[in-house]
């Protein structure tokens, strides 16, 4: 089976004045279809820039990034960004919801972007919200929900037009234990109902064991990459850079 996500010998420099910060090290990696991947590391691991990179939200420095066999690193704003609209949807830490809008409006946002009209995107994010277990919040606005609420609903927009691909940058670092476990239950039952790729980046190990492949990274290279039948591959800094 063909990956759905293949990142090859990927490497991001950021220049800060005449410092050069090597946040991403000649990484390769291959994601399927149907897969949920945990990135796990500590701030500054370079976790978050592998999610930008293949958002298509950065450019790599070196290397390439395709998306279903399109060469996402070489695509331009404009086209980058249409494909995110069709493909791919954001789960994020502090939600990101529009105080001003309501719930169904703020799922429906997405759907906008996409061209659907006003009636079948808001039936479609009413859906959204039954889904994540918030029936009859449709019209209440962020400051009338706790944060778990806020947080599903910020799930149930990622949702909304079931994308390929949920990009979900550290989705539970705002919830209390309680909390984080209903809701990284409800993301993957939704993303196992659609058949969809979910990737998650985290710093907290007990969210990697939702995953079915798990991949800690440390200054910008892959340390290992573990799958849930246990099989572990290491990968040494060394030994990955001649492999490449």
């Amino acid at each position: 089976m063909k990956p759905l996500i293949e990142v090859k010998n990927v490497r991001k420099i950021y220049r800060m004045g005449d410092e050069k910060v090597v946040a991403l090290d000649n990484v390769s990696l291959e994601i399927y279809k149907g897969e949920i991947v945990c990135f796990l590391g500590t701030s500054g691991s370079g976790k978050s820039t592998f999610l930008n990179m293949v958002a298509g939200l950065e450019k790599p420095t070196r290397g390439e990034i395709y998306i279903g066999g399109i060469p996402i690193h070489k695509l331009n704003e404009e086209k980058v960004t249409l494909f995110r609209q069709k493909n791919i949807g954001f789960i994020f830490q502090a939600y990101h919801l529009l105080p001003m809008l309501t719930a169904v409006e703020n799922v429906s946002l997405p759907l906008i972007f996409r061209g659907v009209e006003k009636k079948k995107r808001n039936k479609i994010a009413e859906k959204s919200l039954i889904d994540v277990g918030l029936k009859g919040y449709g019209n209440r606005k962020p400051t009338q929900m706790s944060g778990g609420q806020q947080q599903r609903v910020g799930i149930a927009r990622a949702l909304a037009g079931t994308p390929k691909i949920i990009f979900a940058d550290e989705p539970t670092g705002n919830l209390d234990t309680a909390t984080t476990k209903e809701v990284m239950a409800l993301i993957v039952n939704q993303v196992r109902r659609h058949n969809q790729t979910l990737i998650i980046v985290t710093h907290d190990r007990s969210i990697a064991t939702y995953a079915d492949k798990v991949v800690t990274i440390q200054d910008g290279n892959i340390l290992s990459v573990a799958v849930k039948d246990g099989v572990e591959k290491e990968q040494e800094e060394g030994e990955q850079k001649n492999e490449q």
